[in-house]
Formats: C-alpha cells, structure tokens, sequence
C-alpha cells in the first residue's frame, strides 16, 4: 500500500459554511497526504503583494472598488494548479464559489492537468462539512479574543475559567465585530445563497459528499479521510 505521503488522489474542493472547521479539516488533509491547500484569497493577496502583472491588474481594479473578475482569478488559480507540488493532488479552499466557477475548474482539469499526468483523467471530489445552524452560531457567536496575548476562547465550548477573563494575562475577553450576532447571519445567508448553486452543480454530478461537522474534529478527520480513500483517480483506456 502506497505511503499516503507519496499516493496520487484526487482534487479535493472543501465546503463549508464559516464554523464549520473547513480550514482545520484542510490542514489535516494537507498534513496527511502531503499536498498544498489552494486559497483563492492567499493567492490574490500574494499577487498583490508580490507585484506581479495578475497582481497589479487585480489591484487596480479593488482600488476602484470593483469585484475582481472570474477571468483574473481563473488565470491566478491557473497558474498555481501547473506548480509541480500540485502532481498528486492538492486541496481547494474558497474556490469555486459559484457554479460557473465549478464548470471552468472542470474543464480546466479535464483538458490540461491530468490529461497530461500519467494517472489519468481525474475530477474533484467535493466534500461539504454540514453543520446545523444553532451549532454554527453557538461556534461563532461565543468566540471571545484576548486583546493582549490573542488567545481564543468559546463561551459555550471552551470557556475561560473565570468569566469573560482571559486565562493567561486576567484581560477583559473582547467580541470581534465580525462575532456579533447579525453580522454572523448575515454570513450564513450568503453562503447559503452564493454556495447552494455549487453544491448542487457537484451533486447532480454524482461527486458531492457530506460529512457530519458536529461531530468531534478528530472523527470528521476520519471520515474525510475516508471518503476520499474510497475515491481513486480514474484511469484512462489505452484500447
């Protein structure tokens, strides 16, 4: 049985909606088979910062406070999927968030990267952490900071031992804007809205699978690892 560190899988594309543990369970897949996470959101910054011509073209445009287009993001994301550390497979985070964004990731794989490859065709499996909605909001909603050492609390799931006080330095826990309450059901609708059409691109595919996120990390860990064990890259006929 290959080493998992040096096995070929297939491309993993992770939904979930904020709380649900999406960007834990991403740096466990990556830890375990050794292949990259893929954020959209780290790759535009990284153009940006890096100055290169995507980057300028994309900085432009924010800077008139315009969305960047689907074509920029497809030529960034592109350009990394060619990077030789994605061969065996890699993890997508953030992307796609639309279905048309989903139609191009396939077309792209299909026709150049593993067409090329000396595994076969192979098409993501996508995987969409469910979480029922009380429990998201239970997750976000108790997250508490400490404004001195950063620590992170959870009143509901991992409280400080004295209330509202961090256990490190005795500070005053703070509720970050993005924490409150209606700025949380704010997020989940439009993820709900923006994330439905992808899921149900994937789904009438036959490539959608779900994973119970209300259980512990460490078993929605096997559970991924599973599915994605049970889904080997398809080989291509040579008749």
């Amino acid at each position: 049985m290959a080493d998992d560190n040096s096995r070929s899988i297939e491309p993993i594309v992770l939904l979930g909606p904020p709380g649900a543990g999406k960007g834990t369970q991403a740096k466990r897949i990556a830890e375990k088979y050794g292949i990259p996470q893929i954020s959209t959101g780290d790759l535009l910054r990284q153009h940006v910062k890096d100055a290169t011509g995507l980057g300028l073209l994309a900085k432009n445009i924010m800077a008139r406070g315009e969305l960047v287009p689907d074509e920029l993001l497809y030529d960034m994301v592109a350009e990394r999927l060619r990077e030789a550390d994605c061969d065996r497979g890699f993890i997508l985070d953030g992307f796609p968030r639309t279905a048309a964004q989903a139609g191009w990731l396939d077309a792209f794989l299909e026709r150049e990267v593993f067409d090329k490859s000396k595994r076969g065709k192979c098409l993501p499996i996508v995987i969409r952490i469910d979480v029922d909605y009380n429990d998201l909001l239970r997750r976000l909603t108790g997250r508490r900071t400490c404004p001195v050492c950063g620590r992170i609390y959870n009143v509901y799931l991992q409280p400080p031992r004295v209330d509202e006080l961090c256990d490190i330095d005795g500070s005053k826990l703070v509720t970050r804007n993005d924490d409150r309450e209606e700025v949380i059901r704010g997020r989940l609708l439009a993820y709900e809205q923006q994330t439905r059409p992808v899921a149900d691109y994937y789904g009438e595919k036959g490539r959608l699978v779900s994973v119970d996120g209300g259980l512990a990390p460490d078993v929605v860990s096997e559970r991924i690892f599973q599915q994605i064990e049970s889904h080997g890259p398809a080989t291509v006929s040579q008749g």
